[in-house]
């Protein structure tokens, strides 16, 4: 199985992610684990994308591709994969294709997760609480939700057009959700 996870920040991407991924036996493909691990191991990858975060800058596309592809070709992927928080534009969605023709395979579906405003934003907040986050102030939340509508949320009309989209409401009990994601992929 070969599945993205899209949705808001907020929506409980990881958290689903992880149960997917424990229930299929396939590995769960973060974009920030992946640059962590590189960066934290000195990777050429990680080195390069040091270069960019040391400055307060965003990692290009470019670099973020390059660290997907590699990830993707490992032995434990052969399987299939869950991929958290990537393709997050359409330059991303063009990559992923050509990677995925590259590996001769293809994506089975893109799970988008849903949730209201006010949920992301309650959960959020209390993630922050909970877990000490400065990345999760008001401002910040509330600037990477408009960056989901803007950049990430059309996507999903791109892989809705390719018959691969499954919408699941990203309200309500954990176990409840993955039940629903995991009858809505068959």
């Amino acid at each position: 199985m070969r599945l993205l996870i899209m949705g808001p920040q907020g929506v409980g991407k990881g958290t689903q992610a992880a149960l997917l991924a424990e229930h299929y036996g396939i590995p769960t493909i973060s974009t920030g684990d992946i640059f962590r691990y590189n960066i934290k191991n000195k990777t050429e990858l990680g080195l390069e994308a040091m270069s960019y975060t040391d400055k307060g800058e965003l990692v290009p596309d470019s670099l973020t591709n390059k660290i997907v592809k590699d990830r993707l070709a490992k032995e434990d992927c052969a399987n299939g994969w869950i991929l958290d928080g990537y393709p997050r534009n359409a330059s991303q969605v063009e990559a992923l294709d050509e990677m995925l023709a590259e590996l001769d395979t293809k994506l089975d579906h893109v799970v988008a997760l849903e949730a209201g405003r006010d949920v992301l934003l309650e959960r959020m907040k209390k993630r922050a609480a909970e877990q000490g986050r400065a990345d999760d102030t008001p401002e910040a939340i509330a600037k990477r939700l408009e960056t989901y509508e803007k950049e990430t949320a059309p996507l999903l009309d791109t892989y809705k057009s390719r018959g691969l989209l499954v919408a699941v409401n990203g309200v309500g009990e954990i176990d409840e959700i993955s039940k629903t994601i995991i009858a809505a992929l068959g």
